[in-house]
């Protein structure tokens, strides 16, 4: 991700900077200071979730499971009550949503577990 971020600064440094040594210099730089920025979000990430108050640690988790209660509706069971509804032949429309909203919240989330995972196949997941 970092690297993403940095190649369009990087082609930019290039472009202006023509001495080879301040461009890495300068790319080194950028690479530190974008690291120290994610160290630092991870220890907010850190303090937010050993809060004691559920409205500051519980906001991931209440997202989470939202996500996946509307996922649940949307897929399950809103074709299941159409499909029991017109079997009984009642007609009658169910809301639906924005799944492309829900989807990008959701692919985020699933993303961070992504890294999870990685954590355990490289053995460094906490226990």
């Amino acid at each position: 991700m970092i690297d993403k971020l940095i190649g369009p600064v990087s082609d930019i440094v290039s472009k202006l900077v023509p001495d080879k040594d301040l461009q890495a210099k300068l790319n080194h730089e950028l690479k530190t200071e974008l690291h120290k920025a994610n160290m630092a979000q991870i220890e907010i990430n850190k303090i937010e979730a050993g809060h004691k108050s559920i409205f500051v640690s519980g906001w991931r988790p209440f997202v989470g499971w939202t996500c996946s209660i509307a996922m649940l509706y949307h897929f399950l069971l809103q074709p299941l009550i159409v499909f029991a509804l017109s079997a009984a032949g009642v007609s009658f429309v169910l809301p639906s949503f924005d799944m492309g909203s829900l989807m990008t919240v959701l692919m985020g989330m699933l993303g961070l577990g992504g890294l999870r995972t990685f954590e355990k196949t490289k053995g460094i997941a906490r226990k």
